[in-house]
């Protein structure tokens, strides 16, 4: 997949439904460029998933059928592992956030949302897939870590040579830590790093996220051997 950061060559996927709320993300998302087809339910989602295969995905949590935390657990499982998956949530429902980016979500947008705050999200999760380093970085492409092998241009991680899917926000994460194994990084850096600052975010996705990483490459995600929390502060990355 050839993007360039979120550009208009992207395909978008709005799963939603509520006809109104598909007809103005249609238009929003078309107005900045981008290709844009909409699905009502989790099934007619996952035919299109399948056969159009989108850049990026944005769906409702409250969906009929396959509800939307259903629809993003088995995108996850089957062949599209890494499309970034952008859920729409209601104001306050903590619980949907969180369980969202457990099952492999990358980022929320809570309503109502404006226009302008939807299209930074799919931006910012189209340049995560599109180049995992930041701009301006420099540094090796491969970053080796113990028996960790974080290939940064291709996206491919390995842990002791077994290859590991993660989504793009979990592969910038670990990226984010490989890149300075040891240093000691608070969710705040962590949110910045994977969004940009100035986005506002839950800093409890971090934790979601880091969850998730752990459960793919840790023997025992319980006790990590590798992505460490330091208590009261953040996390980082084993030096050795």
């Amino acid at each position: 997949m050839q993007l360039q950061f979120g550009m208009p060559s992207a395909r978008v996927l709005v799963v939603d439904d509520d006809p109104n709320m598909l007809s103005m993300l249609r238009r929003i998302l078309g107005f900045e460029g981008y290709t844009v087809s909409t699905a009502p339910d989790g099934e007619s989602a996952l035919r299109l998933a399948a056969t159009e295969r989108p850049d990026v995905v944005v769906l409702d949590v409250m969906l009929p059928g396959i509800d939307g935390l259903e629809l993003c657990r088995r995108l996850r499982a089957e062949q599209h592992q890494t499309v970034p998956i952008i859920l729409l949530t209601a104001r306050g429902d903590e619980a949907d956030r969180i369980g969202g980016l457990g099952v492999g979500a990358d980022d929320y947008v809570v309503k109502p949302f404006s226009p302008k705050e939807l299209v930074a999200r799919v931006r910012a999760v189209l340049r995560r897939t599109a180049l995992a380093s930041p701009l301006g970085s420099g540094g090796p492409e491969v970053l080796r870590i113990a028996d960790v092998e974080v290939d940064i241009r291709r996206m491919r991680v390995r842990v002791g040579g077994r290859a590991v899917d993660l989504t793009p926000t979990e592969f910038q994460l670990l990226a984010t830590f490989a890149r300075e194994p040891g240093r000691v990084f608070t969710r705040g850096q962590l949110l910045d790093a994977v969004h940009g600052v100035g986005f506002e975010s839950y800093e409890r996705a971090i934790d979601a996220h880091v969850k998730n990483i752990r459960r793919k490459i840790e023997r025992v995600p319980g006790r990590p051997r590798y992505l460490l929390t330091v208590h009261g502060v953040g996390y980082r990355f084993a030096d050795a």
